[in-house]
Order: C-alpha cells, then structure tokens, then sequence
C-alpha cells in the first residue's frame, strides 16, 4: 500500500508507525515532546532509548510514560523492527550502537532531517555548515533575513531545535547550523540555500577519517536540484571545497542548481569568474561585498558597516549576505542589518581592558584552525595568545609558524600546555613563549609582558573539558577575570 503524506508538509506521512529515538540530549527530548502527543494517532508506539538512567533522565520521562511512551534505559543494542529512527548527533553512525539501529529500522534520520520533513511545505531553509564559522554566519544570515522584514529564525545548534521551531509555528524561514555529525544522519533534507564555510580536519574520532566527515558535510548539497531557486554557496578560499568544486563541475553529470564561489585561492578579493570561468562569484572589492552573475555586479554593503573582527568573519559576512540575497533581501536590507549585528559571545568577543590592555575571549576556537583566524584578527597589532586545554592532538605545525609571524607571544597551560610548550620552544627567540598552569595563571602572565596598546586573546585551539564543563563557562570565567584584574589594578 502506498504511503500518504500530509500535503502542508515538506514530505510528512500520515502514519509514522512505530518509531525510535535514540539520546535523551536536547535534540532526543525535543522530539519526544513532539511525538508523544501522537501516540495512537500517526505513532503506532514511541521507543527511547535514553542511554544512562539517571535521575535526571527519569524525572523527565515519567510524564511522557504516562502518555504511553517506552523509555529503555542502560541498553546497548536497539531492536525493532522500527518504521523509523531518529538518532541523537552524539552517536556515531559508526558505532555498534548506531549500527544496531540501521538494523532495526527501516531508516535512521537525524532531528535536523525530520524536523524539514515536518515543516510546513511554503517554508524555506538556509542551511550552513563548515569546520569554523557557522554559528556567527547562521546567527548574521538569520539577522540579514529579518531585516528584510521575513519571519526567520536561527534553529539548529544555535536558538531553538530543528523541530520545536516546527511546532512553534512561528518561523517561515529557518536558518539551520548543521554540524557533520546531523548532516550524515539526512537523506531527503533539501534546503533552499546551502552554505559550506570550510572543510579542515574535525571530530575524526567520530567520524573515523577527514574523507568521511567532508563527505557528511557535503551531504548539505545532496538535494538541491529538488528545489526550485535553489542556491549553493562555497567558500572557494579554503582548499578542500575548491578541490569538491573542481570535482562536481567535471563530473559527468554536474549540478544543475546554481554555484555562488566566495573568493578564489587567492582569498576574499579574488573573483572566481576570471580563473575557471564560472558564471555566479562574490567577493570583496574597494572595500565593498560584491556579487557577480555573469557580467551583471552589484554592490551588496560596505565593509565599513560590518563590526566583526578578521578577514574570516568578512567571509562568514559574505557568506550569509549572499544566502539572505538568494532568498530576496536587497542590497539595501543586506548593509542596514550588517550596521546592526553585533559580535557573538565567544567569538573573538570584546572581554574588557586592564591598564590600556585590552582583551579578547575566542573561547569557541577549540581547534587549531579556529585560533589560526584569531591571530591575524587584530593586524597590525600583535596580540598575546593564551593557548591550552584538554588537547585534540593536531598537528601545532601551522600554529606554531602562524603565531610566530603575527603574535608577541603565547602562553601554554592545561592538560595540552606541556606539548604546547615545547612546540613553541623553537622560536622562543623571536616570540615570548610562557607556561602557565591554568587559565587564571596563564592571564596573569600574559598581563606581566603587555603593555598599554596591546591585546590579549583567550584562543584556545583546545577543548575546555579539562578545567570547565564546555567552551561557554571557559569564555564566562575569562571575562569574570579580566573584570577582577582591572577592579584590582584600578585601585
């Protein structure tokens, strides 16, 4: 019998049938909300399996059990048969555990996928991606798109789930951060705009190999051509997504939607029309965004009206300027709202100053690639780098190299501060190289070679765990800090 979709929605069928979800984390409750009220409806019967039992995790299930929801907890292995899973970003597809369910099930989605198909079907979604960069180009495209007076939010790992934005019923454009993690979980998800940012080494744990985390990635562009209007937009600046770009267009059936290139390898400036021919190019010139269809330009907005930090956030500006213009916000609308959008928290954001000192918190720079972009943020000054954490085991190589020729000197500390530390010690000759125990001690020390004019940046290249609980309560601690050293210096 053929299945029966709900024609309001994207693609939505009327009888879900027996359904699994796997994680109990924001993503995993935020969907159990949203199906527990279907039980014996369009759910034949709602299956969680919640990972650890805790407290916690049973006080939040018992309404739902007296809904007729079944919460499996401490369990390994998933048994069906399930109609459909929708899986938690934190299980690896290849996990045994994820592995269990794709037997178990007829198909296993990420939230991010089943909150599009459950959308009404007049919505529209921009979609972003990439290692660095997409929460402050989701956060500005979803801000450019509002001031062109449309009903957007920003959904996904920033704002609210994927799918209580659904519910709400309040957004008629979503602005979705997709990470590699929700994107290998998707198979129908067909955004109107879809923006890739960069493609350097991440979660490789997770993921297994770089070639299958790009891979998750680039599922971003998977279903365009089923939309009409579509638009990919592509960083072609960073070397991996114009290696992909050089692929499609020579493959033997190309993409049939359309390819806005950002930049050449030459950087922001370059115009991807004169190396390679392409026909849709945006860059930056005479200190202008500026988009290019064929021989038809246009001026987009003024650098000067942007207030973020750094040639990458020019890019990430770029990047949601063209995915508000693909979905008809003006030139006009697009350098109005540039003027308004100010830094987010944790991205090379403004932290205070000591003594003339002023200093930065990047405490969102947890891997090397991130912190590259931060030292070269406040040319011509060269800013004092406190760098530590519990360490990802990249490669320090372009690190050490980079804050050699644009920083006065860093500061090692945490669990990765040794390593760090003697990585740095080969060019302690030309840059201050210290080692700290903490982050405090760490901030102390940088304060003890700054001099008034300086800059000290907390840019970690790091994760947090080693000292605090994520990325969010490091930058918090930092700035409470700063605030104490300068009360302390002011006296």
């Amino acid at each position: 019998m053929a299945r029966q979709f709900i024609e309001s929605k994207k693609w939505a069928p009327q009888h879900l049938g027996r359904v699994a979800v796997l994680g109990l984390g924001k993503s995993g409750r935020a969907v159990v909300s949203y199906l527990a009220p279907l039980v014996g409806t369009r759910v034949d019967e709602l299956v969680v399996y919640g990972g650890p039992q805790s407290p916690d995790a049973c006080a939040w299930s018992a309404p739902f059990e007296a809904q007729g929801v079944r919460f499996l907890f401490d369990t390994e292995e998933v048994k069906g048969p399930y109609d459909c899973c929708i899986a938690s970003p934190g299980i690896s597809e290849f996990s045994p555990f994820y592995q269990s369910a794709q037997s178990a099930s007829a198909e296993v989605i990420s939230e991010v996928e089943f909150a599009w198909r459950e959308s009404e079907r007049t919505s529209r979604w921009v979609a972003i991606t990439g290692t660095n960069g997409k929460t402050t180009t989701t956060a500005l495209a979803a801000h450019l798109l509002q001031g062109a007076g449309l009903a957007a939010s920003a959904v996904g790992n920033i704002g609210d789930v994927c799918i209580d934005a659904v519910q709400n019923g309040t957004t008629d454009v979503y602005v979705v951060e997709t990470s590699s993690f929700q994107l290998a979980s998707t198979s129908r998800f067909a955004p109107d705009a879809a923006v890739i940012l960069t493609l350097t080494p991440d979660h490789i744990t997770w993921h297994k190999s770089f070639e299958n985390y790009a891979d998750a990635k680039m599922k971003i562009l998977a279903n365009l051509e089923t939309v009409p209007n579509a638009v990919a937009v592509l960083n072609a600046t960073d070397d991996e997504i114009r290696a992909r770009l050089r692929a499609m267009r020579a493959a033997e059936n190309p993409p049939a939607f359309p390819i806005i290139a950002l930049g050449t390898a030459e950087g922001i400036s370059g115009d991807m029309r004169r190396p390679c021919g392409a026909q849709r190019a945006a860059f930056v010139r005479d200190g202008s965004f500026v988009v290019a269809y064929g021989a038809e330009e246009t001026v987009l907005a003024p650098l000067a009206n942007l207030k973020l930090k750094g040639e990458h956030n020019q890019m990430n500006a770029l990047a949601a300027a063209m995915a508000a213009h693909a979905l008809g916000a003006t030139p006009e609308q697009i350098a109005a709202a540039l003027a308004t959008f100010e830094p987010l928290e944790h991205r090379i954001e403004f932290a205070g100053e000591v003594q003339g000192v002023s200093f930065y918190n990047d405490s969102k720079a947890t891997n090397v690639d991130s912190t590259l972009v931060a030292l070269t943020a406040f040319l011509p000054v060269r800013p004092i780098v406190l760098l530590g954490g519990r360490d990802k085991f990249t490669d320090l190589g372009p690190l050490v190299d980079a804050a050699r020729r644009h920083t006065k000197g860093v500061v090692c500390y945490g669990e990765a501060g040794e390593r760090f530390y003697e990585a740095f010690r080969p060019v302690s000759d030309e840059i201050v190289v210290m080692r700290g125990e903490h982050m405090a001690d760490s901030l102390s020390k940088a304060l003890s070679i700054a001099e008034s004019g300086d800059v000290v940046v907390l840019s970690p290249a790091c994760a947090s765990f080693d000292e605090f609980s994520c990325f969010e309560e490091r930058g918090e601690v930092f700035k409470r800090i700063v605030a104490e050293r300068a009360k302390e210096r002011a006296l």
